[in-house]
């Protein structure tokens, strides 16, 4: 190995990058450089090659292909469940949707089981977690029953947050079912100043037992669902009295030409009342809602 081969593999990165760009803007004879720098004419020709791809890659037009690689994945089993959990929970895929997507983009043959089985790992894995979370910072809890197919499920949340405390699958919601989760709450830490619930016996009966006489304010979803239902019911109306107006005012102008309009007088006035009314309660129930 000759002198001039040895100084060059002790430059630098930046002392290399230097070399590069006065070999490219001429600013020195390359034969001079080398003398002065002690390294070989074919190594700086080298480096000023490396910049100059480099250069030219920057400065290259992007052809945005769809078939550019744009990042590998180390795909791994514990990935791949991974995908599983967030196919089902995100994306609300179904176990047979889950076995077809890893089969036709992964080539990773699975079954329906595997994928129950996993879920329920990870079901038992989260319970852990949650009985574990302190629930003492809520202070208003929103609790009611949501249903799974007929069965009812008891859901608590804290409406600061929307953290979701309690979400438990019953056979029954009545006051024990949910006096005994929410005294398991309640160990955890959950004591609010007040909860938010709908009428259900059960569920206000079962707060009862667990916080005693706690308030639980009733809610607005239900009231403005039956209003908007009494608005639906009462804008159908305004339109049927609309519709008999209109026909009995057809009626009165056919009459008129025969001369047979007094008959038809006083229910067309009765029907142009009745819709008034009608009309006007329907948009005051509008605006009540709104």
């Amino acid at each position: 190995m000759n002198s001039s081969s040895c100084v060059a593999t002790t430059l630098s990165p930046s002392k290399r990058q230097e070399l590069a760009l006065q070999v490219l803007t001429k600013t020195e004879p390359v034969t001079n450089l080398a003398k002065e720098h002690q390294v070989s004419r074919k190594f700086l020709y080298q480096q000023s090659n490396k910049a100059n791809d480099a250069l030219e890659a920057a400065f290259a037009p992007s052809n945005n292909n769809d078939d550019d690689v744009l990042f590998h994945l180390p795909i791994t089993k514990a990935w791949l469940f991974q995908l599983i959990l967030a196919l089902v929970l995100i994306c609300h895929s179904s176990f047979r949707g889950v076995v077809e997507l890893l089969r036709d983009l992964f080539d990773f043959p699975t079954c329906v089981g595997t994928i129950h089985n996993r879920l329920a790992t990870a079901s038992a894995s989260a319970a852990k977690i949650n009985q574990s979370q302190d629930l003492s910072p809520v202070e208003i809890g929103l609790h009611d029953e949501i249903f799974h197919g007929s069965k009812p499920v008891l859901v608590g949340i804290d409406a600061a947050s929307t953290y979701c405390y309690l979400l438990e699958a019953a056979d029954h919601r009545d006051a024990d079912t949910w006096g005994y989760h929410l005294l398991n709450a309640a160990e955890q830490g959950l004591d609010p100043t007040h909860t938010i619930a709908d009428a259900g016996s059960g569920l206000r009966a079962g707060q009862k037992e667990a916080f005693g006489d706690k308030p639980c304010h009733g809610d607005v979803f239900h009231i403005q669902h039956q209003c908007q239902t009494l608005a639906n019911s009462l804008n159908r109306k305004a339109m049927g009295a609309q519709s008999r107006r209109q026909e009995l005012e057809a009626k009165m102008a056919e009459a008129k030409q025969q001369g047979q309009w007094h008959p038809l007088c006083v229910r067309l006035g009765k029907a142009r009342t009745q819709e008034k009314q009608v009309v006007q309660l329907a948009r005051d129930i509008k605006t009540l809602i709104e």
